[in-house]
C-alpha cells in the first residue's frame, strides 16, 4: 500500500494530519531539522506526538536532516536518543557524518535518506542501501520513467514528494541564502531568496526562480503501481488548515483513484502558486512551469470546514474487534486490533432478567458503538446465556475500560537498544603552508603559465579533457590531474558518462572529482582514484572520518564552515578548502538561458547574469556540456592577501575555481597566488569561512 506522509510543523497540524487519513507525520525536534521556522517540537512534546500517533496506527519519521559541526554533535547525540525512547519510527539524514550517529547511538531506528542528499540516480540509492537505510527519498526533478526504473531495480524503499513547494535548485546543492544573507538551506534556516524577483542583466519584477507548486495527486495509483512507496506532502511551515486539506484530498485520492474538480478546488484554495505544475514528472522542465504566490482573500468556509476535519473531533482510523462473554459467574470484553494486541477487561456480574432478557444482537450494537474514539469496531462476537441482563452504562464502562487499556498498550514504548558514539581519533592534518590546487570550467583556461605552475592538482572537467586529446595527454602524463564529474547525472546519462571516463582511462585518466553520493561507486568500479568535492556537503569529523574509510585521496570541506570549525576537524582524510572564485550557489534542472529566449542558447554568448534588487548580479553559467544552469555568486570569494592565516588550518589544498574568467583572468589570479594584491570589497567576498552561517 502507498503510504501518505504528512507535515507536521506543530501538535496542531498533526492532529490535522491523521485526523485526515495521514499513514504517517514527519517532523522535527530541535535545532537539527531543515524547516527551523516551524513551531516543530520539544522532547517533550515529541513523546506526547508518538504516544496520539502511535494509538491511531500512524508512523511518526522525524527529520535530522540538516549539517552539523562537531560541537553540536553532543546536543544531536541526546536528541538521538531521546528520539529513539519516545519510539519514533524512522530518522530521516542528510549529513554522512549524522548517518553514521544514528546507527551508533540508535542502532535499531530505521534511516531514510532525505532529499537534502540529492540522490537522482540508481547508485545514488544503491549507496544508501549500502549504508544500512531502508528508504531514500528521491530528487523531485526525477521523471516518471525515471522513478519507474529506480523503483524496479531499488532493494529499498522510495519516496517521492508527491505534493507542495518546489526548490529552483536541487536539494542539498543550494547554497543562495547562506550566501546572500548567512541562513544557510543546509542547516534549517532557508530565507527563501528563490521567491524573490530578479531581472536579466538588470532587475525586472521578474520571478525567473520561482517555481509553482508540485501536485501529482493525478498520479498516485500510478505510482503505487510503480512500487514507490510513500508519498510525501510537503508544508511543516504551513497552517493546521493546509495540511489537513492536502492530506484529505491526497487521501481520497489514493483511496478511490478518483480526482474531482471540488477536489481540486480545495488544493488551489488552500494554497497555490498561480497554480499547479507535473512538469518535472512528465520530463518536460521549462518556463510554464515558474508561479508566485498572489494575495488573495481566505475562504472562511474553507477555514472552518478544515478545522473541523481535526478539533473536537476523533475519526475511526484502526479496525478493532471485540469477543463478549455475559455468564452467570460474571461477564467479560476481549478487544482485539490489527496488529494482534489484545486486552481482556472484567465487566460487572449480570442479573436476571425480569422483563426482557439481554440478546446477543442488543449487545453487539452497543459494544460497536466506538463514536470518539480512534477504533473502528469491525466485528464483535457474543456469547451470552439466556434469561441475563445488564444495563447500558455497564456495558459502556466495559468497552470503555477496554479500549482505554488497548490506547495504553498500543501507545506503549518499547526499551530501545542504545549504544553510544565511537570516538573519532584526534588528527590536525597537514602543517604548513597547504598545497595550490586549481579547478577550470573551460579549455581556454588551461594557459601555458597554468601548465608550468606547481600544483599538488588539477581539475579539469571531462568533457574538457575529451575537447583536446593532445593536451589531455600531455596533462595527464605530467601528473596529478583529476577529472571533474558533473554534480548532477541522472541514469539515462550514466552510459555516456561512463564511456567517456574510459576513454580519459585509456589516456592515462587515474583519478576524479566527485561531488555526489551516487558517482562514489560508479567512480569505484571504474578502479578510478576518488577525490571528495563540496557538493558532498562534509561539515563535521565524522562525515570526514566516514569518507576516510571510504578510501577517498582527499576531501573538499563545505564553504559554509567558518575558519575555526576547519581547524578543530579531525583532518583523517587530506581536506582542502576553496579560496578563490565565484561560489556556485545554485545548480538547476531548468535551464535559465533557455527558458528566457526559448531556445537552448547557453553553449554561445557571455555568461548571463541574474540582478536582484541590490543590484547584486549572479552570473549563470551552464553545468559542464549539459544543459543545467549553476548560479554563480556575483562577488569572487578571495583569501589570495591572507594565505598566511591559512597555514594554521590544517588544510592540505586551498583551491583556485575558475568559472567565468579568461585566460587572461586566470593569469592574473595566478600571479596574484604568489604576489597579492589589496583586497578589494567592492568584487570581493571573504565568503562564509569568518561569519559563518545561521
Amino acid at each position: 500500500m502507498l503510504e501518505l506522509l504528512a507535515p507536521a510543523g506543530s501538535m496542531e497540524a498533526l492532529r490535522a494530519a491523521v485526523q485526515n487519513g495521514a499513514n504517517a507525520v514527519y517532523l522535527g525536534c530541535g535545532m537539527f531539522n531543515a524547516r527551523q521556522s516551524a513551531k516543530n517540537f520539544t522532547p517533550q512534546t515529541l513523546v506526547e506526538a508518538v504516544k496520539y500517533c502511535h494509538v491511531r496506527g500512524v508512523a511518526v519519521h522525524l527529520t535530522l536532516n540538516t549539517l552539523v559541526s562537531d560541537r553540536e554533535m553532543k546536543e544531536l547525540t541526546e536528541l538521538i536518543r531521546v528520539a529513539a525512547e519516545a519510539d519514533v519510527d524512522a530518522f530521516i539524514v542528510q549529513d554522512l557524518g549524522v548517518i553514521q550517529l544514528c546507527r551508533q547511538v540508535a542502532p535499531k531506528v530505521p534511516i531514510h535518506g532525505s532529499t537534502q542528499m540529492t540522490v537522482h540516480s540508481l547508485p545514488g540509492v544503491l549507496f544508501c542501501a549500502a549504508l544500512g537505510m531502508s528508504r531514500v527519498v528521491l530528487s523531485r526533478e526525477l521523471s516518471r520513467e525515471e522513478i519507474r526504473d529506480i523503483c524496479a531495480n531499488s532493494p529499498i524503499e522510495i519516496e517521492v514528494f508527491g505534493h507542495g513547494a518546489l526548490c529552483m535548485c536541487y536539494s542539498g546543492q543550494c547554497y543562495l541564502s547562506a550566501a546572500i544573507g548567512g541562513r544557510s538551506g543546509n542547516r534549517g534556516h532557508c530565507a527563501q531568496p528563490c521567491r524573490q524577483s530578479y531581472g536579466y542583466g538588470r532587475w525586472e519584477n521578474k520571478y525567473p526562480l520561482s517555481l509553482k507548486d508540485n501536485c501529482l495527486v493525478d498520479y498516485v495509483k500510478e505510482l503505487e503501481e510503480m512500487g514507490v512507496a510513500s508519498l510525501k506532502l510537503e508544508g511543516r511551515m504551513k497552517r493546521a488548515e493546509y495540511v489537513a486539506t492536502v492530506t484529505a484530498v491526497y487521501r481520497r485520492a489514493i483511496d478511490s483513484g478518483v480526482v474531482t474538480d471540488s477536489m481540486m478546488d480545495a488544493l488551489h484554495m488552500a494554497f497555490n502558486r498561480e497554480g499547479f505544475t507535473d512538469d518535472y514528472y512528465q520530463g518536460r522542465p521549462g518556463p510554464q512551469m515558474f508561479g508566485v504566490r498572489k494575495d488573495e482573500r481566505e475562504n472562511p468556509k474553507w477555514l472552518q470546514a478544515a478545522r473541523q476535519s481535526y478539533e473536537n473531533a476523533e475519526n475511526p482510523l484502526v479496525d478493532i474487534k471485540f469477543r463478549a462473554v455475559v455468564a452467570a459467574g460474571g461477564s467479560s470484553l476481549t478487544v482485539t486490533d490489527p496488529d494482534g494486541r489484545s486486552c481482556e477487561v472484567a465487566g460487572p456480574v449480570p442479573e436476571q432478567a425480569i422483563n426482557v432478557a439481554l440478546e446477543p444482537a442488543a449487545l453487539a450494537q452497543r459494544l460497536s458503538k466506538t463514536g470518539g474514539t480512534p477504533y473502528r469496531c469491525v466485528e464483535v462476537r457474543t456469547q451470552v446465556e439466556p434469561g441475563l441482563t445488564m444495563s447500558a452504562a455497564a456495558i459502556n464502562a466495559m468497552r470503555r475500560d477496554a479500549l482505554n487499556r488497548l490506547s495504553a498498550l498500543r501507545a506503549r514504548r518499547e526499551k530501545p537498544s542504545l549504544g553510544k558514539p565511537a570516538r573519532i581519533p584526534d588528527h590536525t592534518g597537514h602543517a604548513g603552508m597547504p598545497g595550490l590546487s586549481v579547478q577550470v570550467s573551460s579549455l581556454d583556461q588551461i594557459t601555458p603559465k597554468l601548465v608550468k605552475t606547481e600544483t599538488v592538482m588539477l581539475y579539469v572537467p571531462v568533457h574538457v579533457l575529451l575537447q583536446d586529446s593532445q593536451l589531455c595527454i600531455d596533462l595527464l602524463r605530467r601528473g596529478r590531474i583529476a577529472a571533474v564529474l558533473p554534480r548532477i547525472v541522472h541514469d539515462d546519462e550514466l552510459p555516456k558518462l561512463k564511456k567517456r571516463l574510459q576513454k580519459l582511462q585509456e589516456l592515462g585518466l587515474k583519478e576524479v572529482l566527485v561531488g555526489n553520493v551516487g558517482l562514489l561507486m560508479v567512480a569505484r568500479e571504474l578502479g578510478l582514484k576518488i577525490r571528495g568535492d563540496f557538493g558532498l556537503n562534509v561539515y563535521n569529523s565524522a562525515a570526514v572520518q566516514f569518507l576516510s574509510k571510504l578510501n577517498l585521496a582527499s576531501v573538499t570541506l563545505s564553504f559554509e564552515m567558518t575558519m575555526p570549525q576547519i581547524r578543530d576537524l579531525s583532518k583523517l582524510v587530506p581536506c582542502e578548502i576553496l579560496i578563490y572564485g565565484r561560489m556556485p550557489l545554485m545548480v538547476m534542472e531548468n535551464c535559465l538561458m533557455r527558458n528566457r529566449t526559448g531556445e537552448c542558447s547557453c553553449s554561445s554568448g557571455p555568461a548571463m547574469k541574474l540582478t536582484d534588487k541590490t543590484g547584486a548580479e549572479f552570473p549563470v553559467i551552464k553545468d559542464g556540456d549539459s544543459c543545467r544552469s549553476v548560479l554563480l555568486n556575483g562577488k569572487k570569494l578571495s583569501w589570495l592577501d591572507r594565505q598566511e592565516d591559512l597555514t594554521k588550518i590544517g588544510v592540505w589544498a586551498t583551491r583556485l575555481y575558475f568559472t567565468t574568467e579568461s585566460g587572461k583572468e586566470v593569469d592574473r589570479v595566478l600571479s596574484e597566488y604568489v604576489h597579492p594584491s589589496a583586497f578589494d570589497p567592492g568584487a570581493c567576498t571573504r565568503g562564509l569561512y569568518l561569519r559563518g552561517v545561521e
